[in-house]
């Protein structure tokens, strides 16, 4: 189980709002690869996010549908994917 799936399983009740974090964390896989997308999380500050990352954003309680838009908004994602 990969530190990102650990994470979510430890804390997924923390999470609520319109995108379950399974989901999200799908969503992130999707985008940037299995590899990449618990790094981008962890490393990548965005403005979005009060210059938080991803991780420290969905800590604090931020609705994941927040956090992924702010993730799409950053990354110039295609509407489909939002």
């Amino acid at each position: 189980m990969g530190l990102h799936r650990q994470a979510a399983f430890r804390l997924g009740r923390a999470y609520r709002g319109g995108v379950r974090l399974t989901e999200f964390w799908r969503r992130m896989e999707a985008r940037f690869g299995v590899g990449y997308a618990e790094s981008y999380a962890a490393d990548q500050s965005l403005p979005q996010l009060g210059s938080r990352t991803v991780r420290e954003a969905l800590a604090a309680g931020e609705d994941t549908k927040a956090v992924w838009r702010a993730v799409c908004d950053a990354t110039s994602a295609p509407a489909a994917d939002r």
